[in-house]
C-alpha cells in the first residue's frame, strides 16, 4: 500500500510506502537538531523544553528539518547546568565520546568544565549508573524511547527550576515553580520507589543480555591491545553511530541487502562521503555471532594487507552489533566459478591472478603479519573481489591467533565447511597454518575445474573432486580438470602446475604439505616441483560416515548451510 504525501521542500507530492505501518520518527533527524520526535503526536515534531523552532514557517508548512534553537543562550562560566530528559533514545552518537571509568558525577563535572559540551548521559544504566558518554555539537535525532535512561541536556541558569541538580525529580518539569517541601519530598519519595521497581525488573530481565552487550567490545579491545606490541593506534578501528549505519544502508532496506551467513545478513551502505561499505549485522538468532563479531574485532584490527579485506570499524548499541568493511563490488568468488553463465567472465590469466593473490594473503596471516593466524574457514565463498577482480580473504569469525612458537592446536570443536577441512582436523580435532594449505588445496582445484569439491560426481560413481584430480594427475591428464569456460585462454604449462601445487597441498599428511612461503615461489617460477604423494580424498559419503562416527553429537550447519561445527570425542 502507497501513500502521496506532500513534501514542503521540495513542494512535490512524493509516494511513501505504508504496508508496514512505517514508523514516521526512523527517519533519521527527521525533526532537525535538539527536537523530539514522538509517532504518538501530531505532529510528531517539538522542540525541547527551552529551545523554539529555528524557522517557524516552515514548521508551520510539517518541515521540521531545520530544527530548533535555544531560546536563552548558553552562558559557559556563569551558572549552566544541566535540565533531565527522561524516556528518549539517545541523540546520534556521531559527534560524541566515551569514558568507561567515569561515575556519573565525574560525567557532568567533566561535561560542565567544557563549554562545547552540550549533553552528557550513563554509559550503562542498567550496571549501576557507570561510564560516561558525552555530546559535543548540536542534539540530532531525538526521539520518545520505552527504556529507562536519562539524557542531561546544557541549559542556562535561568532554564533551570529551583536551580536543581540533575538529580532532581523535578528538574525537566519545567514548572519554574517553587513547590511546598512536603510534596516535593512525597513526589521523590514516589517516583523513588518506582524507579526501583522498574529498575530491579529491567535489570532482572536484561542483565545476560547487558552482560554481554558491555562486555564483547571492552574484550575484544584488551584481546587487541595485548598483542600489539608498540601501540600504534594509526589503524584504530572507528565506532559508529547505529543511527549512520541506518542511514547508510537506508535503514537496512531489503534492496541493500548483499546477502546472509551464519553470522547475519550484509547489507551495502554508501556514507555521506560517497563512501561504499559492507555492513555485516549480527542476527539475533545467531549462536555463535557474539564470538565471532569479538574475534574479528580482536584478531583483523591490525591487519593490512591488499589481499585481505579491511575492517573499517564496528557498531555496538543496545542490541546492535555490526562489523563495517570495506565495499567488494564483484561479491564473492563463488558467485562466478560455480555458475556456468557468469564463469566465462574468469578467463584462465585472471584464474591463475586470483589464485596467486589468495596465496599471498595467506603467507601473509601465517607468517608476514604480527601474530601467526589460521583462518580456519577458507572457501571460495569467503574470497572476496573487489572491482580489479582483486582477490581480498575475508570472514575472520572462526579464525585462531597463535603467538611465539605455537604452531599448532586442538580442538574439541571443529569449526569449518565440509569439503575444506583437512583430514586431521576433521578427525582429530588438530588445526596448524597446514591446515590453512589443505583448503587453499582445494579452493585451487575448484578455481581450475569450476566444479565444487563437495557433491562432485564424475560419470556413475561419487568422488571428490581431489580424487578425480589425483586419477587425471596419475595419467598424465590433469589438463581436462580445466573449466570449458576457460579452455580457449588457458596456458598448459600454468594449469597442469597450478593442478601439481594443489595436490601437493591436500596431501593427506599435514607434515608433507608445502608452507604458503613454498607455494607463492612455486607459483611463481617454472623450477622442478616435487611428485605429490596420495591426497587426503574419500568417497564423500564414507568421508562423512568417517567423521560422524567418531562425533559425540549431530553435525549442525548454521543459517547459511554450508559451515558446520563438528563436535569431536577426545
Amino acid at each position: 500500500m502507497e501513500d502521496l504525501i506532500w513534501d514542503n521542500r521540495t513542494q512535490n507530492w512524493t509516494t511513501y510506502s505504508t504496508a508496514n505501518n512505517i514508523d514516521a520518527c526512523a527517519r533519521y533527524a527527521i525533526c532537525g537538531p535538539y527536537a523530539n520526535c514522538n509517532i504518538n503526536n501530531a505532529p510528531a515534531c517539538s522542540c525541547l523544553e527551552g529551545f523554539e523552532p529555528r524557522r517557524p514557517d516552515e514548521w508551520d508548512l510539517a518541515d521540521w528539518s531545520s530544527g530548533c534553537q535555544r531560546i536563552t543562550p548558553l552562558a559557559c562560566g556563569n551558572g549552566d547546568g544541566f535540565r533531565t530528559l527522561s524516556g528518549v533514545k539517545f541523540p546520534d552518537t556521531n559527534r560524541s565520546v566515551y569514558n568507561l571509568n567515569m561515575t556519573l558525577d565525574d560525567c557532568e563535572a567533566t561535561c560542565k568544565g567544557n563549554c562545547t559540551c552540550t549533553a552528557y548521559a550513563s554509559l550503562d544504566i542498567r550496571n549501576g549508573g557507570s561510564g560516561c558518554l558525552l555530546w559535543f555539537g548540536d542534539l540530532m535525532d531525538i526521539r520518545v524511547y520505552d527504556e529507562t535512561q536519562e539524557l542531561y541536556v546544557r541549559m542556562p541558569a535561568s532554564e533551570l527550576p529551583m536551580n536543581k541538580g540533575p538529580t532532581s525529580p523535578e528538574y525537566g518539569s519545567g514548572s519554574g515553580k517553587k513547590k511546598p517541601t512536603s510534596i516535593v519530598v512525597a513526589a521523590s519519595l514516589g517516583a523513588f520507589i518506582v524507579c526501583l521497581i522498574v529498575a530491579l525488573y529491567v535489570a532482572w530481565r536484561k542483565k545476560k543480555r547487558s552482560h554481554k552487550t558491555r562486555h564483547v567490545l571492552m574484550q575484544a579491545r584488551e584481546e587487541k591491545y595485548t598483542n600489539d606490541e608498540d601501540g600504534n593506534k594509526d589503524t584504530e578501528l572507528s565506532a559508529f553511530s547505529l543511527s549512520m549505519i541506518a542511514k547508510s544502508t537506508n535503514n537496512f532496506a531489503l534492496d541493500n541487502k548483499l546477502g546472509e551467513g551464519g553470522f547475519g545478513p550484509v547489507y551495502k551502505g554508501v556514507f555521506e562521503d560517497g563512501r561504499e561499505i559492507a555492513v555485516k549485522r549480527l542476527s539475533k538468532t545467531s549462536s555463535q555471532g557474539l564470538d565471532e563479531f569479538k574475534n574479528e574485532v580482536g584478531c583483523i584490527a591490525k591487519l593490512q594487507h591488499r589481499n585481505l579485506v579491511k575492517l573499517l570499524g564496528y557498531c555496538i548499541q543496545g542490541d546492535e552489533r555490526m562489523l563495517i568493511y570495506e565495499y567488494m563490488e564483484n561479491k564473492s568468488l563463488d558467485f562466478f566459478i560455480f555458475d556456468a553463465s557468469r564463469s566465462i567472465m574468469l578467463d584462465w590469466p585472471l584464474r591463475f591472478h586470483i589464485i596467486n593473490g589468495i596465496a599471498r594473503g595467506l603467507l601473509y596471516l601465517h607468517q608476514d603479519s604480527r601474530l601467526r593466524i589460521v583462518h580456519r574457514d577458507l572457501k571460495a565463498g569467503n574470497i572476496l573481489l573487489d572491482k580489479d577482480m582483486n582477490p581480498k580473504i575475508s570472514d575472520f569469525g572462526l579464525a585462531r591467533k597463535f603467538s611465539g612458537y605455537e604452531t599448532e592446536a586442538n580442538t574439541n570443536k571443529v569449526v569449518g565447511t565440509y569439503g575444506y577441512i583437512s583430514p586431521e582436523y576433521a578427525v582429530h580435532g588438530l588445526f596448524s597454518v597446514k591446515s590453512d594449505v589443505y583448503s587453499f588445496g582445494v579452493l585451487v582445484l575448484e578455481i581450475v575445474s569450476g566444479k565444487k569439491n563437495r557433491g562432485f560426481s564424475q560419470q556413475d560413481y561419487n568422488d571428490t573432486l581431489i580424487g578425480h584430480a589425483w586419477k587425471l594427475h596419475k595419467d598424465g591428464k590433469s589438463v581436462e580438470l580445466v573449466s570449458s569456460a576457460v579452455r580457449d585462454s588457458c596456458v598448459a604449462s600454468q594449469v597442469l602446475r597450478a593442478v601439481h601445487i594443489g595436490l601437493l597441498c591436500v596431501q593427506h599428511h599435514a607434515e608433507d604439505r608445502p608452507t604458503m612461503s613454498s607455494v607463492v615461489l612455486m607459483l611463481g617460477n617454472e623450477n622442478y616441483l616435487p611428485p605429490p604423494k596420495q591426497p587426503a580424498f574419500f568417497a564423500e559419503e564414507r568421508f562423512v560416515t568417517e567423521i560422524n562416527s567418531m562425533s559425540s553429537a549431530l553435525t549442525t550447519d548454521s543459517v547459511n548451510e554450508v559451515t558446520v561445527t563438528l563436535m569431536n570425542a577426545r
